[in-house]
């Protein structure tokens, strides 16, 4: 008889909580982003909790969104992710650390190279979260007047993605001798220079640090347009969705991994993760009550604000009580602009009612309940193949985390749905994905021990 499996859990941390209103919410912290103590609070309840990773999402820009609605948004400043996780790395020994990084406004030696560097500081912790950006207010921020086209933001990543992990390749593992009598610290000819030319960059390399202990960094991917399932398929461990329903959830699974046997990858070397907005009562009506409590904090402009920038088109204008109507695409992201309009025609909501629940939570996957009922929702999605886990989002900071670490992850235990210990040292070992071997040295030693 097979295994039974496990979930795997990631914490997504906007750089605290996403919901807008959470820093409101009564015994909130309403500078959980700009105080670190806070954050190593987190990351330690996270790791006591048996979490895989934290997963640091984050922007170049601040929110698209009017001054009347940013005025009440949390996420308006934040650290960069690649500042912080270092930093969380020296109090933490066994939780990855997940970064978002844009294949659009970073150049791909820089990206190399940090999280080559996150990796070793870690002792083989970290994860890539590979997103080609879709505010249209981080252009301006780099020279650019505009994004570049939806594809061509894709073709841009899938080259970006391709030089970032030849520059991991750089040397091999067996490269540094350290021969202190003979007076040699490398072999030259473990060394390879990329000298990549290719339609958005030319890159000669080699990377100046040795290569990930994983290998690579964990390849994460959060898009659910063609364009990202496809870019999944190709190249990421482990995909971030956003259904909100079973069926749709079920269907996502089996479409991004059917893709990836074109590209010579085993279904089970990427891992689904649906993002999952998660409030915990001792009864159900605790637990709806508890969120009617966070969405009522949520300001109006908020809401039509946010459901503005995901749609990618102003809703100001509409009748706010009349259904959402027709909403052409835009150049922002495909996959949210389809989500809420799946929700919309699924429950003939208005426009108000979207915005309420894009206002809050960002219209993600809710479960709402004792821990017995989500944990009996999250069984269903396992064993229906509709996730390998989740990407829970917690309702408030400390305790809504808290709340998932101490109730719902005990009774998942009790089900053999979840880990009791963690199983290696490395982001890898958490989530049972295999090193991949160096391209250009594929002889070499392949487990270096970390130092």
């Amino acid at each position: 008889m097979a295994p039974r499996r496990e979930l795997k859990f990631g914490a997504f941390m906007r750089p605290a909580s996403i919901h807008t209103a959470s820093w409101r919410y009564p015994g909130g912290l309403s500078d959980a982003n700009f105080n670190f103590e806070h954050h190593l609070r987190f990351a330690q309840t996270l790791e006591r909790g048996l979490f895989d990773a934290l997963f640091m999402a984050d922007h170049l820009a601040v929110l698209n969104m009017p001054m009347a609605a940013l005025m009440r948004s949390a996420t308006v400043t934040s650290f960069d992710p690649l500042t912080l996780l270092p930093a969380l790395a020296t109090v933490t020994r066994h939780l990855g650390l997940i970064a978002t990084a844009s294949t659009s406004y970073n150049e791909p030696y820089h990206i190399a190279r940090k999280f080559a560097s996150l990796d070793h500081l870690s002792g083989g912790r970290a994860g890539w979260n590979i997103v080609t950006s879709a505010n249209p207010h981080e252009a301006p921020n780099f020279s650019r007047e505009a994004h570049l086209d939806h594809a061509d933001r894709y073709r841009r990543a899938r080259e970006f993605h391709a030089v970032v992990t030849g520059l991991w390749d750089s040397w091999a593992d067996d490269a540094f001798l350290r021969d202190v009598e003979r007076g040699i610290f490398f072999d030259p000819e473990r060394l390879h220079v990329l000298d990549h030319q290719g339609e958005f960059f030319k890159v000669r390399g080699p990377l100046n640090i040795a290569r990930p202990i994983q290998g690579y960094p964990v390849i994460v991917q959060a898009g659910s347009s063609d364009e990202g399932k496809e870019l999944a398929a190709e190249t990421a461990e482990m995909i971030f969705s956003a259904n909100i329903t079973l069926e749709s959830a079920r269907e996502f699974y089996r479409d991004v991994k059917s893709r990836m046997a074109r590209y010579g990858r085993d279904p089970d070397s990427l891992k689904v993760m649906p993002g999952a907005f998660i409030v915990l009562a001792n009864s159900a009506g605790e637990a709806q009550r508890r969120k009617a409590l966070l969405d009522s904090l949520v300001h109006p402009d908020s809401g039509i604000s946010s459901l503005s920038v995901m749609l990618g088109h102003d809703v100001s204008h509409l009748d706010l009580d009349g259904p959402l109507p027709e909403i052409p695409e835009s150049n922002a992201s495909k996959s949210a602009r389809d989500k809420i309009i799946e929700r919309a025609r699924l429950e003939n909501l208005s426009v108000r009612q979207l915005a309420q629940w894009i206002g809050g939570s960002y219209g993600i996957l809710e479960m709402v309940g004792t821990p017995s009922q989500v944990a009996d929702q999250m069984q269903a999605w396992l064993e229906a193949e509709a996730a390998d886990g989740f990407n829970i989002m917690f309702s408030h900071l400390p305790g809504g985390m808290e709340d998932v670490v101490d109730t719902l992850i005990p009774e998942l235990q009790r089900r053999h749905l979840y880990r009791r210990a963690y199983v290696g040292p490395t982001l890898r070992d958490q989530l049972g994905l295999a090193r991949p071997a160096n391209r250009f040295f594929p002889a070499s030693r392949q487990a270096p021990a970390v130092e």
